[in-house]
Parts: structure tokens; sequence; C-alpha cells
């Protein structure tokens, strides 16, 4: 891994309650608003294996925390590693020796940011590329995150590989969400904080403070102004 030069994430958005029914809403813990979004993620976890295939230089992190707490102590990224593993890599199975979790993040923009953090601890340094696969439908939510940290758009790609069944109230909501993240771009808000409260049930505390101290100062940044302080991949 620490020959790994890119990083590709895949943003984790449930939990696998049945590794026998993936492909059905009884095989994940769903919210309501998630109800035929199964084999959605699962294209997902594919597309970053795939991605992966193809760059030799590629680590890849499956990013998402233990968000449920009728799922117990399991997170949204072991679930989507587990479901790669379950298909055997899609045929790619040298993407299993370069590939891991990033178990912390609580929201996208966490996604984001957690998982160069996660990078950095296994390879010693920080991407030269980020590609982040996620939902068609909040492209433009991880580009005002990958601002609000600023990550060079040169060095940035966002794969949607696909959206959600019911995709009208989830382009309505995630209108809102962005016009908060224009106005709360580093989410420090109560409402922000209340959310990532409810998908952290375990209270659980990331390392990241420790492993990658150059980034304490922008992980304590509430904002809203833009962090102006120094960054290492810049």
């Amino acid at each position: 891994m620490h020959n790994a030069r890119t990083a590709i994430l895949v943003a984790g958005h449930s939990i696998v309650r049945d590794w026998t029914r993936l492909e059905s809403d009884e095989g994940w813990f769903l919210l309501d608003f998630q109800r035929g979004e199964a084999t959605r993620y699962i294209e997902h976890a594919r597309r970053g294996v795939e991605l992966a295939a193809a760059d030799p230089a590629a680590l890849l992190l499956f990013t998402g925390g233990q968000s449920r707490a009728a799922a117990g102590p399991r997170s949204e990224a072991h679930s989507y590693f587990g479901v790669a593993e379950h298909h055997g890599w899609w045929g790619f199975e040298d993407v299993s020796q370069r590939v891991a979790t990033e178990e912390f993040a609580r929201d996208s923009f966490e996604n984001l940011l957690f998982s160069l953090a996660r990078f950095k601890e296994l390879t010693g340094g920080y991407p030269e590329h980020v590609t982040l696969v996620g939902w068609e439908f909040k492209r433009e939510r991880f580009h005002l995150h990958r601002e609000a940290i600023r990550w060079p758009q040169s060095r940035f790609h966002y794969d949607g590989p696909n959206n959600p069944p019911d995709l009208e109230p989830a382009v309505a909501a995630e209108a809102r969400a962005r016009d908060r993240y224009r106005v709360d771009p580093y989410s420090a808000s109560a409402e922000f904080q209340a959310k990532r409260a409810e998908r952290n049930p375990f209270r659980r505390q990331h390392g990241y403070f420790t492993s990658c101290p150059e980034l304490a100062p922008l992980f304590q940044h509430p904002g809203p102004e833009a962090f102006r302080g120094p960054l290492p991949w810049e």
C-alpha cells in the first residue's frame, strides 16, 4: 500500500443485515427513503473495484461508520468490503490486496476528508489523485466538499454510476442540502452536529488527530469562512 498514488473512495449508505438477501431490501438496514436501493449499493462497490482494477497504483477505500444502532457495531465500510468479497471481487481478485476501510465517517464531508486521513495512515502520504464513487445526483455536493478542503479540481474525479430509484424527492432534498453546505461548508451547525451524533450511536472517536496532526486545524475549523491554514496536498 505504500506505493499507492490514487485513492478510490466508495461512500457507504447502509449496513448489511442478511448476506443471503443482498439484492433485496430485507438484506440491509434501510431507512424508509432508502427502499429499493440495495442493488444500487452493490453497483457502487463494484464500480470501485473496477476502477481500482484499472489502476495498479490505486488504493480502494470503502468509507462509512457504524451508523445504525439496530445493526450493532458493524460499519457501512465493512459491509461494502464484504459485498465485494461476497462477489469474488467481480473477477478482479488482485484488488483485494489493495483495499481497506475507513470506518468513522458520519456524512459525505467526512467521507472525503476522513478518507484522505486514512490513506495517509496506510501509505505514509496523501494521494496524488482522488476518485470518489457515489450517487450521481450528489456530484455537486462533493465538489462543494472538495472546495471546502481546497483539494484541487484537477486531481479529483467524481464517478456516479447510478441514482436511487425514487429520484425526484432525492433531488429535491439534495438541493436543500447543498444550500445548507454553501452557508456551512464545514457542517459545524447544530443541525449537522445532531445528524452526526445520530449516526454515531456507539460514540466512536477517530484517531486522525494523532495519525494526521497536520490536519488538526482543518478538523477543528468551524467556518463558515474558508479555512486559510496550510494543507499538506497543496
